[in-house]
């Protein structure tokens, strides 16, 4: 072979080689690019990492009755309040019950001192005597009949007046029962009397104070049971019958009540449906005021294969939801689509089967891991 045949040879044999060479290299670089795609989902961590991240591992809740969770107010039963007012006007001289005080049914709460006052408890006064001077006339007449003396119409008008007197009475009676209900305490004062029996839970009036005709003095309720005021979303609405099972949070406590009231009209400002419940307050538990959180049972719905997941096992990346699944490596994320909020959890409508193992507590660290492992790509 001369030398310039080996020469061709080796030159073919070079090219050879660097042809194979890029081939390999385009083939690891496509590898690469795969398994760098792949790794954008997915998150490798041992069992110790886990463990020292604090990330928890649960399963899915499957079945069980869709819930909702609002914010909710304590408010005063409508049908167990009472507003006490002035029915007449005057300077108040008097008040005997405060705030959250206890009161009975007929308890004077307030005196007030006016000139309607004296001139309703005159007119009494008046309407008494004519009657005692009425029934002492028809005593007198029905002595005098029956010793023959006086003829029979003369008892019978004195009768009648009688009669016309105690009229007067009563009427003059109801006037000052109207004003007050509590009666006259003094010639120009008039009582002020709670209507029912419960709790003061409003007070208006200051004494010395000069009030009006109708204005309010206290509000009291009792207080056995108060109601639950809600707001629901328009589609939830249509869900909550009357009757439906509301369990009503609050630190250290929790009860259940039931809806009593959903309105067929949005709320004008809120554009939100409001919602009475009812709850048994016997035990005097809750407060007129306090804010509370509401779960409801909805109606409907295939509550068996109804998936939930604890609402920290749900991220969001790039505007999707997604959920850290457990794999032998670590974990994917599997985008999924979300229902209502019961609680701290939330149903899951689409993207679990309920079988597989997913981050919960601590499922953020797992997003940002996931964020390194981006940010490192963008830099190569």
């Amino acid at each position: 072979m001369t030398i310039r045949s080996i020469t061709a040879a080796a030159a073919l044999l070079l090219l050879a080689g660097c042809g194979a060479a890029d081939q390999a290299n385009r083939s690891a670089e496509h590898q690469d690019e795969a398994g760098e795609h792949h790794d954008e989902d997915t998150v490798t961590l041992s069992a110790e990492q886990i463990a020292a991240a604090g990330i928890k591992l649960e399963r899915p809740t499957v079945g069980g009755a869709a819930t909702i969770e609002v914010p909710a107010v304590i408010e005063g039963d409508p049908a167990a309040t009472q507003v006490v007012s002035a029915s007449t006007g005057g300077r108040v001289v008097a008040l005997t019950r405060n705030l959250g005080e206890a009161v009975t049914r007929g308890q004077t709460l307030a005196v007030i001192e006016s000139r309607e006052a004296a001139q309703l408890n005159g007119e009494v006064a008046a309407a008494r005597a004519r009657l005692s001077l009425a029934q002492s006339t028809l005593a007198r007449e029905q002595r005098l009949f029956a010793e023959r003396v006086t003829p029979e119409q003369d008892l019978i008008a004195a009768r009648t007046a009688a009669a016309e007197a105690r009229i007067a009475l009563r009427q003059a009676q109801g006037q000052v029962a109207a004003a007050g209900t509590g009666g006259a305490v003094g010639f120009n004062r008039l009582a002020i009397a709670a209507p029912i029996a419960g709790r003061v839970i409003a007070r208006t009036a200051v004494l010395g104070q000069s009030v009006a005709p109708d204005a309010e003095l206290y509000r009291i309720a009792a207080l056995g049971s108060v109601s639950v005021a809600l707001n629901l979303q328009p589609a939830d609405a249509g869900r909550v019958p009357p009757g439906a099972t509301v369990t009503v949070r609050a630190p250290g406590r929790q009860a259940t009540a039931r809806v009593g009231f959903v309105s067929p009209a949005l709320d004008e400002q809120t554009r939100l449906v409001p919602a009475i419940a009812t709850l048994d307050n016997r035990a005097g538990a809750w407060r007129i005021g306090e804010a509370v959180t509401a779960a409801i049972r909805l109606a409907g719905g295939d509550a068996a294969g109804t998936i939930r997941v604890p609402l920290t096992a749900v991220q969001s990346i790039e505007g999707r939801r997604v959920v850290f699944v457990r794999t032998p490596a670590g974990f994917r994320t599997v985008p999924v689509t979300i229902g209502d909020t019961a609680g701290d959890s939330m149903i899951v409508r689409t993207g679990l089967t309920g079988r597989e193992q997913i981050a919960t507590v601590n499922s953020f660290t797992l997003k940002a891991e996931l964020g390194k492992g981006e940010a490192t790509h963008e830099d190569h």
